[in-house]
């Protein structure tokens, strides 16, 4: 165990305490027991008492005497030096706020609460008498969340159901209530179980990462595979040795969805399930989590981007898998990578990352060619399997009537692997049925009421949903604007439309839609995904969703619907996000090891563009190489800094003047040699009725970008309601 023991304050000592409350840093008494640094406590602040966190030695010079003391101190593990000092870093990078800060660290409920044992649900040994569809709600429940424990009213409110459904279930047997501790440690982990055989380059970049954990201290491996390689059974070789040497591991996943098929993957390979942290986990997990991470009593904590605030004792390998993924970046109250705060934590306590990805970002690649960061090649798939052959439909030469999408060449195929009781994967990045509902009476597109954006047609659900705040209202029979009614139509394919023209083109196929939005449950993905890798789908038509992680091993084509869709726009990483994305699906084909070599056809209006010809080709190095000189030259990321300010207010007055205000006092800026662009409408300029302006902060590498807004920002105070949000390294322009 790596504990340095945290700063010890006597009795009535004055200490500094941060709250979650935006009041900075304020001096309290230490309570009569005394109190170390890191400690939780509860403090009065006016009529209240909050949660707090010992920050240090008090620095005000308010009267001792008057000073309030500490009300209680919490049962909780002390966070160590470490994990301080990286909440402080973290808030001085993306320039947050601590208070928002501590409250990222603090996320589990009832830390106030001790922990005694109390009475909780878990899973029985019989069977219901009469099944009902609320019984089923609440089983699905348990099932869901691993068999987990539950509170009996969690249980109820979480299965929609009242409490006496889940007391009928107890009596019948088919749970079982029982005497708990609140805070139960997790099984151990055996890291000494042999895992899967490896081919030798697996064991080769196995044997490299056992060596660095061992070797301690801080480093980043960039581990490129091609899909299909075996990644992961490589990096749980890395986990293997963290945990053999006492410390903790924590993967960080992009999607709760692959979460289930990995935790099955751990359990066969160290006999036992980690912990897990995401949305979908329970209070009582939460906060069960939370305090193991803190006491070092769960050895492996597989997780969502919030995983990395967990206070953990000993956190010894952090691995970030698909590290390119869009979802690690946050961009709401606080605006962080988990990819980069991942290496920037391990680089405090002397521990060892690894990004996993057969696309990395652009960052990771550079930084492994410069030397930063270590870089492991997996080049060929596990087993005996092969990689997909890869070709351009040009569209422009195919024979397509209106309101089709599927190509005649792309049919053909699809033909071909039903013959062959093959699987196909049709991909669209798109949602819905259509992305654009238009009157051809008046030419009115019907948009949000809130949001400067369309409403986009979801038939399955027979309703308009804006994708930006969530509204949804059903499909009107007139058109809003002019009243003339049989005039809506749909412009433009989602997957659902997808759906249709495969139902109606191959009727004797089974066909499947694989779309974040079509699933409102954890196992309801987990099942069907199941489902479609048991060979019971012919056809799967899928967003990104199906991109990440899964494993199909009777799929052996893969056409992308529009692989232009996502070439255009002013994004600087729209080349690279097309091409990790598009690889990615590509690279679902063909992944069963004996099967025959997988396809991945891809129907596009722009064959000789640079991205579709890299694919194509498979010269990843080449695109790599190519994409770097250009950022290069032009100073964007990696090689230069970019910032984004991001205003917004109901009246747009308001925030516009505000603005301009801002951009006229920028010398700040102009001094440490960035320059701002802007202000500018943002390209959706309204969401949830507040009206929205952009900045953009662009400067040399090197250029002090975090101290020049923080004075340029300085003297200047916001209007009543308006919104100020800095984005530090900006992956989103929106």
């Amino acid at each position: 165990m790596r504990d340095n023991l945290p700063a010890f304050f006597p009795a009535r000592s004055r200490i500094a305490v941060l709250t979650c409350e935006p009041v900075g840093v304020l001096d309290y008494l230490a309570p009569e027991q005394g109190v170390r640094q890191g400690q939780l406590v509860l403090v009065p602040l006016g009529p209240r008492r909050v949660l707090g966190l010992v920050w240090g030695d008090g620095t005000g010079d308010f009267d001792l005497a008057k000073l309030r003391p500490v009300a209680k101190v919490l049962d909780a593990e002390p966070f160590q030096p470490g994990f301080l000092d990286f909440l402080t870093r973290a808030a001085d990078y993306t320039l947050t706020a601590a208070p928002l800060m501590l409250r990222m660290a603090t996320r589990a409920p009832d830390l106030d609460q001790p922990p005694a044992a109390r009475r909780v649900i878990v899973p029985g040994t019989g069977a219901p008498q009469r099944m009902t569809e609320a019984r089923q709600r609440v089983l699905d429940v348990i099932a869901d969340h691993g068999g987990a424990s539950f509170a009996p009213s969690e249980l109820a409110q979480l299965a929609g159901v009242g409490t006496s459904v889940v007391k009928g279930l107890v009596a019948q047997g088919a749970l079982a209530e029982i005497e708990a501790p609140r805070d139960m440690p997790y099984p151990r982990l055996d890291p000494t179980l042999p895992g899967k055989p490896l081919a030798p380059d697996q064991q080769a970049a196995a044997n490299t990462l056992r060596g660095a954990i061992r070797a301690g201290g801080y480093g980043t491996t960039l581990l490129r595979g091609v899909t299909g390689s075996g990644k992961t059974e490589v990096y749980l070789e890395a986990v293997a040795e963290c945990m053999a040497r006492g410390r903790q591991a924590l993967v960080l996943l992009p999607e709760i969805a692959l979460s289930a098929e990995f935790l099955d993957r751990v359990e066969a390979r160290f006999g036992a399930r980690p912990g897990e942290w995401h949305s979908g986990i329970t209070r009582t997990e939460r906060r069960r989590l939370w305090h193991m991470a803190g006491r070092g009593e769960v050895g492996l904590v597989v997780g969502a981007r919030s995983a990395l605030f967990l206070p953990f004792r000993d956190l010894g390998l952090i691995v970030v898998d698909e590290e390119h993924d869009s979802s690690y970046k946050q961009e709401d109250v606080v605006f962080y990578s988990a990819r980069d705060m991942a290496v920037l934590r391990a680089s405090i306590t002397s521990a060892h990352v690894v990004l996993a990805s057969a696309t990395p970002s652009l960052e990771s690649w550079v930084n492994a060619a410069s030397g930063k960061y270590t870089r492991l090649d997996l080049r060929s798939r596990y087993g005996e399997a092969e990689l997909p052959d890869m070709a351009a439909i040009d569209l422009r030469a195919e024979d397509m009537p209106s309101g089709r999408w599927i190509s005649p060449t792309l049919e053909n195929a699809v033909r071909a692997r039903l013959d062959k009781g093959e699987q196909s994967l049709l991909f669209l990045n798109r949602r819905g049925f259509a992305p654009v509902t238009v009157c051809r009476a008046c030419g009115e597109q019907i948009g949000c009421h809130q949001c400067d954006a369309r409403m986009v047609e979801h038939r399955f659900q027979n309703r308009l949903v804006c994708h930006q705040c969530g509204e949804t209202r059903s499909i009107p029979d007139a058109c809003p604007s002019c009243g003339v009614e049989g005039k809506l139509a749909p412009v433009g394919p989602g997957v659902e439309r997808i759906a249709e023209e495969v139902a109606a083109r191959f009727p004797e196929a089974k066909a499947t839609v694989l779309s974040s939005d079509l699933f409102h449950s954890a196992r309801a993905l987990k099942e069907t995904i199941a489902q479609i890798a048991a060979g019971d789908t012919d056809i799967i038509i899928g967003t990104q969703i199906v991109a990440k992680g899964h494993n199909f091993p009777r799929l052996t084509l893969v056409g992308v619907i529009d692989a232009d869709l996502g070439l255009q726009g002013a994004d600087l990483r729209a080349a690279e996000r097309s091409f990790q994305l598009m690889r990615q699906v590509a690279g679902r084909a063909g992944r069963q090891s004996g099967q025959a070599p997988g396809v991945a056809l891809l129907q596009t209006h722009q064959p000789d563009h640079p991205v579709i010809r890299a694919i194509i080709s498979g010269q990843d190095e080449s695109f790599w190489d190519a994409e770097a000189a250009g950022r290069q030259a032009t100073g964007m990321p990696p090689f230069g800094r970019l910032a984004g300010v991001i205003l917004s207010h109901p009246d747009l007055t308001v925030v516009s003047d505000f603005a301009r205000h801002l951009a006229a006092n920028a010398t700040p800026l102009h001094d440490a040699g960035a320059e701002l662009w802007g202000p500018a409408p943002a390209p959706i300029a309204r969401i949830r009725g507040r009206h929205r302006m952009r900045m953009l902060i662009h400067a040399p590498r090197q250029a002090p970008v975090q101290s020049a807004i923080a004075d340029w920002l300085a003297p200047h105070r916001l209007p009543t309601n308006l919104r100020l949000a800095i984005d530090i390294d900006p992956q989103s322009f929106l």
